[in-house]
């Protein structure tokens, strides 16, 4: 029994001492370290946005009836004043007919009456009738002038009411979503619009900046308003990931941060001659960041601690020691721009920091040498030499 276990223990130290021999070798001291210098930097910050038309205006009809007639379809590119529903007309311009009839029949009522007081001005200066039957003719008078008077706004309004059976676009812009056709009865109290135009000569885009970021922009300008003024041109990313061939501006910060997010709204402008962005689309919003003299290095060259930033320095003997510095909060996703903590001359660990501590003794090799060594090593899985 003592003579098989004895077998068994060798076998599997014979397994072991094969296995060390043709398998994976041991992790290496190596780590891709470069050495910093000063050079120009852009870089872009990136905002989620969505996008507004200049106006997008809900259109409703001010008076009842039936649609009779679609001008327009959805889509369509509409100028100020255009057609775009008919309602039906017939009841308004029975109303308008009934009131110009009403305004005839009162003039004629007036004109009559200006001869009665006339003729009852003539008999008064004869002393033939009562100070009494002259001014009751009067009184008459005034009466037939104001209702006139009151026929008259009932036939301008009986017009009004005519002209509204003709639903126009209050400004040039795009046609919306149609959700009552030909027959549907519609009203002012009608829950839904007829339409909604969308005025997209020019397009609000809207993001939101951190609290925090909000007050780095305005220490550094001196201001919101001169934070505005100051502000780059942007570009626009949109949904397909190409950028928006017109730069835009920073044209409006909101008063007020919301709670619930800590952010602040931000409204950028810009032009659409070719009427490529559409009411209710996104995109991201890029922000531009031009510092000089600068030392940028690869955001996963640094890691956190309680919301603070380190960096592993080489130093002597190719020891490793960890160092805080602090950053551009604008930054495009992949590097960072060092506003105090490093200089140019200074050597950094640029990848594997997880795997550092402090005084941990490296091999330095350069990112190139780093990129050859992890592709021979996923070549040599490919082919079956590392297990």
């Amino acid at each position: 029994m003592k003579s098989r276990i004895a077998y068994l223990m060798l076998s599997l130290a014979l397994v072991s001492c094969g296995s060390k021999q043709s398998g994976m070798p041991q992790a290496g001291n190596d780590y891709a370290v470069v050495t910093l210098k000063t050079t120009e930097a852009d870089l872009y910050t990136s905002y989620p946005a969505t996008i507004k038309g200049q106006q997008d205006i809900e259109i409703r009809p001010k008076v009842s009836g039936h649609i009779t007639k679609l001008c327009v379809d959805e889509g369509d590119f509409v100028k100020k004043g255009q057609p775009l529903f008919l309602i039906d007309r017939v009841q308004y311009e029975a109303a308008v007919r009934s009131a110009e009839a009403n305004v005839n029949v009162l003039q004629a009522n007036l004109n009559t009456q200006k001869l009665t007081v006339d003729n009852k001005r003539a008999l008064h200066d004869k002393a033939i009738i009562s100070d009494y039957d002259y001014e009751m003719a009067q009184n008459q008078l005034k009466a037939t002038e104001a209702q006139l008077a009151q026929a008259k706004a009932q036939l301008v309004s009986a017009r009004n009411d005519l002209s509204f059976c003709t639903v126009t676009s209050p400004a040039d812009g795009v046609v919306g979503e149609i959700p009552y056709r030909v027959g549907s009865l519609v009203s002012s109290s009608t829950a839904e619009p007829l339409t909604t135009v969308s005025n997209i000569g020019q397009m609000f885009v809207y993001f939101a900046m951190t609290e925090k970021q909000l007050l780095d922009l305005t220490r550094s300008t001196g201001g919101i308003t001169e934070a505005v003024n100051k502000m780059p041109a942007v570009t626009l990313m949109l949904a397909d990931g190409t950028k928006y061939a017109e730069s835009g501006t920073v044209s409006n910060v909101s008063g007020v941060i919301d709670q619930t997010t800590g952010s602040v709204n931000m409204r950028a402008t810009f032009p659409n001659p070719a009427h490529v962005l559409r009411s209710g689309g996104t995109g991201s919003v890029l922000v531009p960041t031009h510092a000089k003299d600068a030392i940028v290095i690869p955001q996963k060259a640094t890691y956190e601690i309680q919301d603070k930033k380190f960096v592993y320095l080489v130093g002597s003997g190719n020891k490793v020691k960890s160092t805080e510095i602090t950053v551009l909060s604008q930054n495009d996703g992949q590097n960072y721009v060092v506003t105090s903590g490093l200089k140019a001359g200074d050597r950094v660990v640029v990848d594997g920091v997880s795997t550092l501590k402090d005084g941990t003794q490296i091999n330095p090799i350069t990112p190139a040498q780093a990129d050859a060594n992890r592709r021979k090593a996923e070549k040599d899985m490919a082919a079956g030499k590392m297990f």
